[in-house]
């Protein structure tokens, strides 16, 4: 299947590009530029781009997420540091982020031929994203099918959508992910500060799928504060 994928630039969506290069699917790949403070990862996108010889489109959304305020993504707002499941995170919410985005990204699949569009929301995100969750997902994928019947016949692909982070270490691992070219962190700082939810989910699924991180830490050991007071063992 041809598939356009959504691509922030992050583990999950970089290693999502690599598994789906290897079984020969991807076929582009967007990203949005939303306003987001930590905008520095859409390079990384366009790296994975270049790496797969497909084309990139970055969509300029700077003026629709000027008006999705209160986050800390969008705002300036303090990015808080902690687990990223903690109720605290909620603030890194940006409304409606990803039906907009998958929506076009839909229109992009059809009007240049393709038969999927791919997003590596993962269970970890459900939480804290309600827009991440199955319930979002199958939804999306009706409406989508409505909006386009008759026209073009796209799916929503999203293999991560019960998984966790470390499974798709794991998964990306094993695609030959190089995980030093992505980026998580919120605080967009030079290196990842290691404190803040992504950073501390990101270094906590290296740990549970037993794959050596590369990244480098501003605070390479906070994490394991952060899980447990959270009461993970």
């Amino acid at each position: 299947m041809k598939t356009v994928l959504v691509c922030s630039g992050g583990l999950d969506s970089v290693s999502l590009a690599h598994i789906l290069a290897a079984e020969g699917s991807l076929t582009r790949i967007v990203s949005f530029d939303y306003g987001q403070r930590h905008r520095k990862e859409l390079e990384f996108a366009r790296a994975a781009a270049c790496r797969f010889n497909v084309p990139f489109d970055l969509i300029d959304m700077r003026p629709v997420g000027a008006v999705l305020t209160g986050s800390a993504l969008t705002d300036d707002v303090p990015v808080p540091d902690g687990h990223y499941a903690e109720e605290t995170m909620r603030i890194t919410v940006v409304p409606n982020r990803n039906a907009i985005m998958l929506s076009i990204a839909f229109g992009l699949a059809a009007a240049s031929g393709c038969d999927r569009v791919a997003a590596a929301v993962h269970g970890g995100d459900h939480f804290i994203y309600p827009d991440c969750r199955p319930g979002f997902t199958e939804a999306f994928a009706a409406m989508q099918h409505a909006a386009m019947e008759g026209y073009a016949r796209v799916e929503l692909h999203v293999p991560f959508v019960r998984r966790t982070k470390a499974d798709i270490v794991a998964e990306g691992a094993r695609a030959g992910t190089p995980f030093a070219q992505t980026w998580s962190c919120y605080k967009g700082g030079e290196i990842h500060c290691g404190r803040c939810g992504t950073c501390v989910e990101r270094r906590e699924a290296f740990h549970l799928a037993g794959v050596p991180d590369p990244t480098p830490y501003a605070d390479p050991d906070f994490w394991r504060l952060a899980v447990a007071g959270r009461g993970a063992q």
